[in-house]
């Protein structure tokens, strides 16, 4: 098996896991923000720490960075920090599959941002997904209490989500090619380190400006908080490492195996049911990723 799958595959797990554990601390003590603040304020000193010691023992100097490297590491930061902010948001609006399955268009809308943005042309099969993929949208939109289809805010949160973290990824497949080693988990470990320290000071300034009372509590709830930072820290580097080895694409199609840890969290964990509904749009969704994954 390439190291790049099996990777891949551990990024999902500790993906889904933190995601579980962000959803425990929305809906029991913190805000979507302070939520959000939680993975970066422990797994930034942590990946850090990680990073020294690997330099030390493997006697290795810190690379140089092309310039290119920033405006990719701060743009896929600051989408990342976002991203995280709306399923964390959108978890109060829905349950855990649905909110999760949302956030997964990520791998749909990021060929919808090849196609506008580089001019990269889609294959048929990219076509029937994204067509299927709309009709899976269409029937998670629907709340499930009445009211507006597109235009609610499990809606807005779900595709910007799925957007923002496209995004995300394309950025940090180009600062990890932009640093100057042969070394992938050099390259990977330093591109986290960086990209944590940034999202960490700026989630910092934004809580200090406007919700100064989540810092102490995301501090006070140190036991889920601090899990949610290893599980971060776990799940990202495996992320940087998979961007580091392969096209940013197959990663992101690969990593849909998320579903499955999230269906089984959502129904064993938070013993979530969804409606009939809600279970033909995940379906329609999980049948347009397949069908993606086909044409790559």
């Amino acid at each position: 098996m390439p190291l790049w799958i099996a990777v891949t595959i551990f990024a999902a797990f500790m993906q889904n896991l933190r995601f579980m554990l962000q959803k425990h601390l929305k809906a029991t003590q913190l805000s979507t923000a302070g939520a959000t603040f939680s993975r970066f304020l422990f797994s930034s000193p942590l990946v850090a720490v990680g990073l020294f010691v690997y330099l030390h023992f493997a006697s290795l100097d810190v690379p140089p960075l092309l310039d290119d490297f920033w405006p990719f590491a701060l743009t896929g930061g600051l989408a990342q920090i976002i991203a995280t902010a709306c399923v964390v948001a959108l978890f109060a609006e829905r349950n855990f599959a649905v909110g999760i399955v949302f956030k997964k268009t990520e791998v749909i809308l990021t060929a919808l941002i090849g196609l506008v943005v580089l001019g990269e042309g889609l294959s048929s099969f990219a076509v029937v997904a994204i067509v299927i993929g709309f009709f899976g949208v269409l029937l998670l939109s629907d709340p499930p209490k009445g009211g507006a289809r597109f235009f609610n805010r499990a809606t807005g949160y779900g595709l910007a989500a799925g957007f923002l973290f496209g995004v995300s990824a394309i950025g940090y497949r180009g600062a990890a090619l932009a640093v100057m080693s042969d070394n992938v988990f050099l390259r990977a470990g330093l591109t986290l380190a960086i990209v944590t320290a940034f999202q960490t000071i700026v989630m910092l300034a934004w809580l200090v400006w406007r919700e100064p009372g989540q810092i102490s509590k995301v501090v006070t709830s140190w036991r889920v908080s601090g899990f949610v930072g290893v599980t971060s820290m776990l799940g990202s580097f495996g992320w940087f490492t998979a961007f580091a080895l392969q096209n940013a694409a197959y990663v992101k199609a690969l990593g849909q195996v998320e579903l499955i840890f999230t269906f089984l969290g959502s129904y064993f964990i938070f013993k979530e049911r969804s409606t009939p509904r809600e279970i033909a749009g995940i379906a329609l969704i999980v049948v347009s990723i397949l069908v993606l994954v086909a044409s790559f």
